[in-house]
């Protein structure tokens, strides 16, 4: 018996390439390239390990723009069937995309839906559980393991003192932490083949809410008062008392 598995792949900026506008303070995005985000690439490689296991097909969704085709031939690249692009929104609210999300999670036959806990953008951690409160299936989160068994999703999470072990009966939805896995660099001939398949791309029927408006997105000013001290012995005190006023 194999399995249907959602994987929620997500797409942004490549970060370390991001800088802000000098006067504004605003990010600059303009041609800067878009990457798959690092917990993504956790949650595709714990999807394609499930298949691996137990047989069945992964199947990644991508909320994004006509130029996501790049992000999900990695997705294929990295084990995964058949894939589906959703456009038509460009922002940051996450009830929107949890229900452009979770009309397409419903239409698609699946067992188990992968995600990260978080991302690394707006870093809500909010989209897993309300895809969960959406389609009414049990969310276990913030995994270091996933296995399937009996009909459920049996999960790992790490506590300060302990491991936790929760399972939910399938259908469920499960977000995924960094350490669940090293994701695979495929191979070039895997590479090739995912080049080759067919991408689904359609537009949302959807319309957003407007109820979530970012009000800011700048870089923190920071200010440095400069103080030059030459010979750090002799001014040892002084560098000592600086730091104590900077720590009240």
């Amino acid at each position: 018996m194999g399995y249907n598995i959602i994987v929620l792949v997500k797409q942004m900026p490549d970060l370390e390439q991001v800088k802000p506008d000098p006067s504004t303070g605003e990010p600059q995005l303009r041609n800067v390239p878009l990457k798959v985000e690092n917990l993504s690439e956790n949650s595709i490689e714990a999807a394609v390990r499930l298949k691996e296991k137990y047989g069945g097909t992964v199947t990644a969704i991508i909320f994004g723009t006509e130029q996501s085709s790049a992000i999900m031939k990695k997705a294929y690249a990295m084990g995964a069937d058949n894939g589906y692009i959703i456009t038509g929104y460009q922002g940051n609210d996450v009830s929107f995309t949890a229900r452009v999300l979770a009309q397409k999670i419903k239409s698609t036959p699946h067992d188990i839906t992968i995600l990260g806990n978080q991302s690394a953008d707006s870093i809500s951690g909010l989209l897993a559980g309300k895809i969960s409160a959406l389609l009414e299936e049990p969310l276990v989160g913030n995994a270091i393991s996933v296995e399937i068994e009996n009909g459920s999703a049996r999960v790992k999470r790490v506590l300060e003192d302990h491991n936790l072990i929760v399972e939910a009966k399938l259908p469920a939805i499960v977000s995924v932490t960094q350490e669940i896995n090293e994701p695979r660099l495929p191979p070039v001939m895997q590479i090739m083949a995912a080049g080759r398949k067919p991408i689904n791309s359609e537009k949302t029927s959807l319309s957003p809410t407007g109820a979530v408006k970012i009000i800011s997105n700048r870089a923190p000013k920071s200010e440095r008062k400069k103080i030059v001290i030459e010979d750090v012995d002799k001014r040892l005190d002084e560098i000592v008392k600086v730091i104590k006023e900077e720590m009240r």
